[in-house]
């Protein structure tokens, strides 16, 4: 593999596609494409072309699929990607508040009572140092 530069924040399409192929990695063009399909039109070229650039981007490497084609994984976990682009827009839109984020993110009016429920229990979680997942 050719030596590329750190993966670079994606767009909001490329995330769209980090998303499917995080849920289906090993993931080809064409089973990316038939995803978007299923709720927008887009070409298959027009995907392939995004694919390359976030290649290029080291959001993705390609590796050998079925025949002559290839089928793409994501350079970094759905978490850390999540992550850094959660941090990008608390600095760059919330002025570093992640309160603000909190606040304007709960105050949207398609937020259930379900959600709400699993956001009191996580800040049950946190308050008590008892995360799922923690090692502690």
């Amino acid at each position: 593999m050719p030596d590329r530069k750190p993966a670079a924040s994606p767009s909001e399409a490329e995330s769209e596609i980090l998303q499917i192929i995080w849920e289906r990695e090993p993931c080809s063009v064409r089973k990316i494409h038939e995803r978007i399909l299923d709720h927008r039109r887009v070409g298959y070229t027009t995907v392939l072309k995004q694919l390359q650039r976030m290649l290029d981007k080291g959001l993705v490497d390609r590796i050998p699929g079925a025949g002559k084609s290839f089928d793409y994984v994501a350079t970094r976990p759905a978490a850390e990607t999540r992550t850094t682009l959660l941090d990008k827009l608390t600095r760059s839109v919330f002025g570093n508040s992640t309160n603000d984020l909190v606040m304007h993110a709960l105050g949207r009016k398609d937020v259930s009572r379900e959600d709400i429920a699993q956001i009191k229990e996580f800040i049950a979680e946190l308050e008590t140092g008892k995360r799922e997942g923690d090692d502690a």
